[in-house]
Order: C-alpha cells, then sequence, then structure tokens
C-alpha cells in the first residue's frame, strides 16, 4: 500500500504539492488525475525517492522507498518510456537493470514476451516508436515481479490494440493482489480501467473516491422524455405537470425534454396522470470525463482563447469579395467538395478511364490526353524508328476542336524513347 501524509513539494517560491494526503490500496487499480501542471509527476517523484517532500512523507509498505530492502523486486514503476540508453538492445537494457536487481536473466525473456517485444528484442531502442518504447518502460517495470506498480501515462503512443493490452494487464494486476497506480489524461480510458480515483488540482487534494461515486458526485443525472412530435401541444402539458411535481424541465434542440429532480417511475405516473403518450424515457448519466472537467474547472492553469489573427489577414484588394463559407464546413459528416475545372470541364481522369469520371472521351473512343503530362518526343533512340506524333497537342484547348496535322518526322529532341511516344 502507498500511504502519503501531508505532502508538500516547493521548488523556490512555487509550490507544485501542498499537504497532500492519500492511500493507495492494493487489489484495485487507482487512477491519479489532474489537470497539466497539477502536481501528478512530482507526487510519483517522491513517491519513488527520486525528490525529496519539503514537508510530509509518503511510505509503500510502512517504509519509505529508499528503505525498502531490494526496492526493484517489491516496486515497478514507469515515468519516462524515453529514460533509455538508445545504442542498448532491448534485451540489454532489460539484462543490465536485472543484473543491477539481482534478477534471473531468464526473467529478461519473459517480460519481453509479456509486452510483445521478442521479435525486436536484439534492436537498438534508439530506434523504437513511442508505442514501442513504452511496451519497453512497462516490461522494466514488471521485471522484478514486484507488488507494487506505478505508471505515468502508460498509453500514451500506443495503438487500439495496445490501449487494450494495457488496460486489461492493469486489472489483471490488481486482480492479483498488488496495488496498481496510474496516472493518465484519458478520462474514457479510466472510465474502463480504474476502480479508485485520487484526483488533485495546484498540489491539493480534489477527490478521493471511487469512480461510480466520483461521477455521482459532480454530475447531475436527468431524464429525457420525448412526446410525439405531431402534438406539440402535449409536450407543454407535460411540462407543466412536471413543474407542478416538483422537476426542472428544459428543452432540448431535437424537441425532447430533460428532466432532473424527478425518478423515472414518477415521471411515468405524471404522464400517465395527465393522458400524455410517451415516445422516449430513458435515464441519462454524465460521463467520467464531463464530471471531471466539471470538478477541476477552477484548478486549470492553462486555457486556450481564440485565435484573432490580429494584423495578419492580408486586405482584400479593391472590389474583391470576401469568400463565401462553405455550407457545412466543420459540421459532422462534412466532406470536401469535388476538385476544380479545367477551362470549365473537370480534371481528366487517367488514362483509359470513360467520359463520366474525367474528361470526354475524345473521337473514336480514345480518352483525352492529360493536360498536365509532359510533352512526348518525336524522335526515337539513336539507331531507331522515329516516334509518332501525338494525335493533340500537349495543351488542347478550351472547346474539344479536330487535332492539327502533323509531319511524318520530326528531328529528335530526347535520346530516351519515352512511354507516351511509342
Amino acid at each position: 500500500m502507498i500511504e502519503a501524509v501531508g505532502l508538500t513539494k516547493r521548488y523556490g517560491d512555487k509550490t507544485a504539492v501542498y499537504n497532500l494526503s492519500f492511500q493507495v490500496r492494493p487489489g484495485a487499480v487507482t487512477g491519479f488525475l489532474g489537470p497539466n501542471g497539477s502536481g501528478k509527476s512530482t507526487t510519483m517523484r517522491m513517491i519513488l525517492g527520486l525528490d525529496n517532500p519539503t514537508a510530509g512523507h509518503v511510505t509503500i509498505g510502512g517504509y519509505p522507498y529508499r528503505r525498502l530492502p531490494n526496492a526493484p523486486r517489491q516496486v515497478g514503476a514507469l515515468l519516462d518510456a524515453k529514460a533509455v540508453h538508445g545504442g542498448r538492445s532491448a534485451r540489454n537494457h532489460l539484462l543490465s537493470l536485472a543484473q543491477l536487481s539481482g534478477i534471473p536473466a531468464r526473467r529478461v525473456d519473459e517480460v519481453l514476451g509479456v509486452v510483445g517485444l521478442q521479435d525486436v528484442a536484439g534492436r537498438r531502442s534508439k530506434g523504437f516508436s513511442l508505442g514501442m518504447g513504452q511496451r519497453l518502460g512497462i516490461a522494466a517495470a514488471l521485471l522484478g515481479d514486484p507488488q507494487v506498480l506505478l505508471f505515468d501515462e502508460p498509453v500514451n503512443g500506443l495503438d487500439p490494440e495496445g490501449i487494450l493490452w494495457v488496460r486489461n494487464l492493469m486489472k489483471s494486476l490488481a486482480a492479483e493482489g498488488r496495488t496498481v497506480f496510474v496516472s493518465s489524461h484519458l478520462m474514457s480510458e479510466m472510465a474502463l480501467t480504474a476502480d479508485h480515483l485520487i484526483v488533485i488540482g495546484r498540489g491539493q487534494l480534489l477527490s478521493d473516491m471511487s469512480v461510480k461515486d466520483f461521477i455521482s458526485a459532480n454530475s447531475a443525472d436527468f431524464a429525457r422524455v420525448r412526446t410525439p412530435d405531431t402534438e406539440p401541444q402535449l409536450r407543454e402539458k407535460l411540462t407543466s405537470a412536471l413543474t407542478e411535481a416538483g422537476g426542472q424541465v428544459l428543452p432540448e434542440q431535437d424537441g425532447a425534454l430533460r428532466v432532473t429532480g424527478l425518478p423515472l417511475p414518477r415521471i411515468s405516473d405524471i404522464a400517465h396522470d395527465s393522458g400524455v403518450r410517451l415516445w422516449e424515457l430513458s435515464p441519462h448519466q454524465a460521463s467520467l470525463e464531463e464530471a471531471y472537467m466539471r470538478m477541476t474547472q477552477g484548478a486549470v492553469d492553462y486555457r486556450s482563447v481564440a485565435d484573432q489573427k490580429a494584423g495578419l489577414q492580408q486586405p482584400l484588394p479593391p472590389g474583391a469579395q470576401p469568400p463565401m463559407p462553405v455550407p457545412g464546413q466543420g459540421q459532422p459528416g462534412w466532406y470536401a467538395p469535388p476538385p476544380p475545372q479545367q477551362g470549365g470541364q473537370p480534371f481528366p481522369a487517367p488514362q483509359g478511364t470513360p467520359g463520366p469520371y474525367g474528361a470526354p472521351a475524345a473521337p473514336g473512343g480514345q480518352p483525352s490526353p492529360n493536360p498536365y503530362a509532359q510533352p512526348a518526343p518525336q524522335g526515337g533512340a539513336p539507331g531507331g524508328p522515329a516516334a509518332e506524333p501525338p494525335a493533340q497537342p500537349a495543351q488542347p484547348p478550351a472547346q474539344p476542336a479536330a487535332a492539327p496535322a502533323a509531319p511524318a518526322t520530326a528531328p529528335a529532341t530526347n535520346p530516351t524513347k519515352s512511354e507516351d511516344a511509342r
């Protein structure tokens, strides 16, 4: 178990962590949440003895980390996946850590298989991607088969399969009775992984409770009610009845009603007594992300503002009209318009493509030439037959016209015979 009591850390005149007290119990995945700059990384560093607290103390199993006998066999951590010698292979990196801690060499190959890096064990780590580096860091944390594990952003850079693997790994480690402490900014992932949450803001504790209780305490549940769209008077009638019963009713954009302050059975009884038919009556609960944003909105240090682009926009020339906004741009389901047209006609399609998908076919069923292709050479290779002239000029006129006649032969301009000239 990890226990922090009155933990405080100051860097000069800046207080990173102030009077922080919490417990991380075994048998559960405990999520560690907070905005950027809230003190999460500083807290983890103090747990591992990398930073000395200004006041208070933190222990693991009743001992400070530096006093734990053979600490790497009892505590595993991933704080920085890039803290690896780039010239070492993945296996040699883990082997050096194992030798320092008295861990058998066979354990290295075991954890490489657990994290899926057995096929690249001989590659130097400097060529690893971000996700591969994360897997190597997790392997280092698992090397001593510890009972306490700390992970700082373990899914950073992983693909969906890797994220699912980390989630299942955390749950399986906690199910074995280990203490698992995970810091992450992915609220959706924390909602699926963590059993308990510790939330801090500006170095101080904001919440210490289960995920379910955290969502309930920091969000307002509501019921979504819909009446027949063809009978708007029923919606007004139901709104009046629910308001008289002590509920709060807010209309939504799609015509439904958001009702708070009344349980679903009570809403159903009121609608029945009022003679109002319902098309929908469903409960809605806020997500972990919504509850987290509501709790930490006053503890965010870095907030973005709208880009005013002051002084950067070029003035329009006299008589020019500002560009018209594209209808629907930025909305869900919007896609880019088709490409522009050349001379009133669509851009030509690749050779052999019929007219409906590109430029109209030329007389005789042949496609029109590509106006962006390089002109074909008119001569052949030395000693070879002369190239046939193109049927049409390289830049066709805006209106289709018959190609002018060309001389039978012409002096060669390129000693290499191109595909277009054959």
